[in-house]
């Protein structure tokens, strides 16, 4: 199996091997091999790295007849711009991990890391140095004496932010990735994704939107979602409590249909610094076993931190995960993986069904205005209504920060990606398609590239452009169908 196909990345053609069935969901991957005996632990903390790296026309200053390379290969081309003297910083923070936890394992010691990569970064780290990141990376991923310490976690291929993409395209990106990772790392490994992270840590808050991503997410083969604290409420609007103990996640729709998935909190805003600094096991350190789900269990501190970006995570994150993991043990605060912790409990008799249940942030204002009438359409209705009486009400709060709309000022952008959106599912939902053939790959490339969040977070200018030339060769692609 090859990751590379005809030049294309590997995202499509592994449907059927990629979804794990029912008998490997029910599979405890982590807990059995697990080193650590749950009884002993007091408490515990999680961290996982998020990396990215757009995809973008850039191989040459005329980007309409460009090929489609990393941002991090641009970085390396173009040293006297801005901070792109980092890249080659930036490429061993890919690929650190590799040697760095093994070192610590040689020394006796404990170490656990979740890993979030995107598909578009996977993609250019096979472009780039005959892929040795992706090299390193899976020599480490698939050997079963570091099973135990890392895990995988699953993402939207193209870094896309679910409120953001056509609903059709959410289980695309989803697909694409396990795809892309599965050609890889084999398909072993990806029955081993059982976590899932999503881009800009968003949760999309509009009810019909939360609940197709949640339904895909399930029907993909992933069991828990982890999300930001101040992006889901109480099922009365209240805040969470109890952000150090999984939760179940209800996702409903305007018909009342409902889909739940396990999540676990990510505390605290973004600041790299609290995963550079390993402050979720210091503040792990500060807690002890409490009850919950009618068992006494250790809570759980989750973190999530961009791995490659910012001085903290490219200068002190080595030195203090080492510091950090010399100083834990095999009991009392550990670090614990996310599907790790989570069949603990399931070992240990916990009933999921007793988790607290919460829902994207201001939606119950939404089911207080629908007052039981699920109909299709409802809550749009609900959210027009809402509006006419509170002008500030808005939808824009479910990621990372609080304060940036990942629609509002990006209809430039969003225009011609929806187009795209609309055109691909236009041609492809009608006619059977082969999802191996070359033409078929080549679109729905670069319907998921047009996604990327990149080209809304920068604004306009040459990220705009690019938007604009990847969604015309989409165009052109669908053509050729």
């Amino acid at each position: 199996m090859s990751d590379i196909i005809n030049g294309l990345p590997n995202i499509c053609g592994l449907e059927k091997q990629i979804i794990p069935t029912a008998v490997q969901r029910k599979k405890k991957y982590y807990s059995n091999i697990s080193n650590l005996k749950f009884s002993n632990i007091n408490s515990s903390f999680g961290i996982a790295l998020h990396m990215h790296q757009p995809s973008i026309p850039a191989s040459s200053d005329d980007i309409w007849n460009s090929s489609i390379i990393s941002n991090l290969q641009h970085m390396f081309e173009h040293q006297g711009i801005g901070d792109n003297h980092n890249a080659g910083v930036f490429m061993q923070c890919y690929k650190r991990l590799s040697w760095i936890v093994p070192n610590l394992v040689s020394n006796g010691k404990n170490p656990r890391v979740m890993l979030d990569y995107s598909g578009n970064l996977f993609w250019g780290l096979r472009q780039m140095e005959n892929g040795s990141a992706l090299e390193d990376m899976k020599r480490v991923t698939c050997d079963q004496n570091f099973r135990k310490n890392f895990e995988w976690l699953g993402t939207m291929w193209s870094h896309a932010v679910a409120s953001s993409t056509p609903v059709p395209d959410i289980k695309l990106h989803i697909l694409a990735w396990r795809n892309h990772f599965a050609s890889i790392f084999g398909e072993e490994e990806v029955r081993r994704v059982k976590g899932f992270s999503p881009p800009e840590m968003h949760l999309p808050i509009h009810p019909d939107v939360c609940y197709e991503y949640i339904k895909a997410l399930k029907e993909c083969g992933y069991e828990w979602l982890m999300v930001q604290e101040h992006s889901i409420e109480n099922m009365d609007g209240s805040g969470i409590r109890r952000q150090h103990f999984p939760h179940t996640l209800v996702a409903k729709n305007s018909e009342g249909k409902v889909e739940e998935i396990t999540v676990l909190i990510k505390t605290q805003g973004s600041d790299t610094k609290l995963v550079a600094q390993m402050q979720p096991y210091y503040e792990a350190k500060g807690l002890a076993r409490q009850d919950y789900a009618d068992k006494n269990i250790p809570p759980f501190v989750c973190q999530i931190g961009d791995g490659e970006n910012g001085g903290v995570m490219m200068n002190e994150f080595p030195p203090g995960y080492d510091q950090a993991y010399n100083q834990i043990g095999y009991e009392g605060t550990v670090g614990l993986n996310g599907s790790e912790y989570l069949e603990f409990l399931q070992d240990n008799g916990i009933d999921e069904s007793k988790f607290i249940k919460v829902q994207p942030v201001s939606q119950n204002r939404i089911w207080k205005e629908i007052n039981g009438k699920y109909a299709q359409g409802a809550a749009d209705k609900a959210i027009d209504q809402i509006k006419t009486k509170d002008h500030g009400y808005n939808l824009d709060k479910g990621s990372w920060t609080s304060d940036r709309s990942w629609t509002k000022g990006y209809e430039h952008v969003l225009d011609p990606i929806n187009q795209l959106s609309a055109a691909f599912h236009e041609k492809c939902d009608n006619i059977t398609i082969d999802p191996n053939s070359h033409t078929y790959r080549e679109a729905l490339l670069y319907l998921l590239l047009s996604q990327t969040s990149c080209f809304r977070y920068w604004g306009a200018g040459i990220w705009t452009e690019y938007a604009k030339e990847i969604c015309r060769r989409g165009f052109e692609a669908l053509k050729k169908i």
